[in-house]
């Protein structure tokens, strides 16, 4: 069995008739909290998605000029790099990044809420994506 608590219309849709929405107010306050913060993340998290598909479209662009340019086959690694600026510099843009964590901010909401599934697992509860609580009744 499961009963699920519903932001959109702040009640308790419950299947199982014992338990009242009086007993989780403190359960739907947390979960109120959670999905404010997921949601919070989800802008900031859109923008570090779109510069990391930007570079990563910008380095495949340039190493693929690189790899058919025939110069590169005739002149060493470091000029065929030197002949090459958009590749090289998307590229240590790329490793810049991922130097930075954005492989981490990219996937924050994701993070957040498995963590929570790990806690409230304890608990004999799970929540989905957007911190829809579920309590399951063995």
């Amino acid at each position: 069995f499961y009963l699920r608590f519903s932001l959109t219309t702040r009640q308790v849709v419950s299947l199982i008739p014992a338990v009242g929405s009086g007993n989780c107010r403190d359960l739907k306050a947390f979960e109120r909290r959670l999905t404010e913060y997921i949601h919070c993340l989800q802008p900031a998290t859109g923008r570090w998605r779109m510069l990391l598909i930007v570079v990563s479209v910008c380095t495949a662009t340039g190493a693929w000029n690189w790899l058919i340019d025939p110069e590169t086959q005739k002149v060493s690694f470091f000029t065929s790099l030197w002949n090459h600026p958009f590749f090289t510099i998307s590229c240590i843009t790329l490793i810049g990044l991922f130097f930075a964590g954005i492989h981490k901010r990219v996937v924050a909401p994701s993070i957040i809420a498995a963590r929570c599934r790990t806690v409230l697992a304890e608990y004999n509860m799970s929540c989905d994506d957007v911190s829809i609580f579920f309590i399951r009744k063995l």
